[in-house]
């Protein structure tokens, strides 16, 4: 019998080197690809246009309220409708939307929610009040006007 025994071979093993490069190739691809999901209008909008327009700051203190005719009137008619979010609501429902728009904003910024209406220009004096109306029962009192920059001629 011999006193030296075969050692067994060593496997070698899986580099990973390049397992930080395939990461970040995916992580880039992502970002790349991804859209950020804007909200999908269901109301007609042109917006009306105007001279002074001022830049808002901090937008992710503001919610948008879209008011227009629908653009499916065979479903929704074609009465001027009020959106929020993804979803048609009535007047009755925007001091729900309201509170539930406020309690998404950090403490702190609760009481600086502003209401920004996106109001197509053929759109009637009678549902603006309405939702005016509404924003007050809720207690949101910054509102603004959204609408387009007038071109010069």
């Amino acid at each position: 019998m011999s006193k030296f025994k075969k050692k067994p071979k060593a496997e070698p093993a899986v580099s990973t080197a390049s397992l930080p490069d395939i990461v970040f190739m995916l992580l880039f691809f992502f970002m790349v690809t991804t859209v950020l999901r804007e909200q999908d209008l269901l109301v007609e909008q042109k917006i009306p246009q105007s001279t002074q327009l001022q830049k808002l700051q901090n937008k992710t203190l503001i919610s948008y309220l879209f008011i227009g005719k629908p653009k499916n009137t065979g479903l929704y008619g074609s009465e001027p409708r009020i959106q929020a979010n993804d979803v048609l609501v009535s007047a009755p429902d925007i001091v729900q939307w309201v509170n539930q728009e406020r309690d998404l904003l950090p403490e702190s910024d609760r009481g600086l929610i502003t209401i920004s209406l996106k109001v197509d220009k053929d759109v009637k004096m009678g549902p603006i009040s309405d939702v005016q109306t509404e924003l007050r029962n809720a207690d949101a009192r910054r509102v603004l006007y959204a609408s387009t920059a007038k071109v010069p001629q």
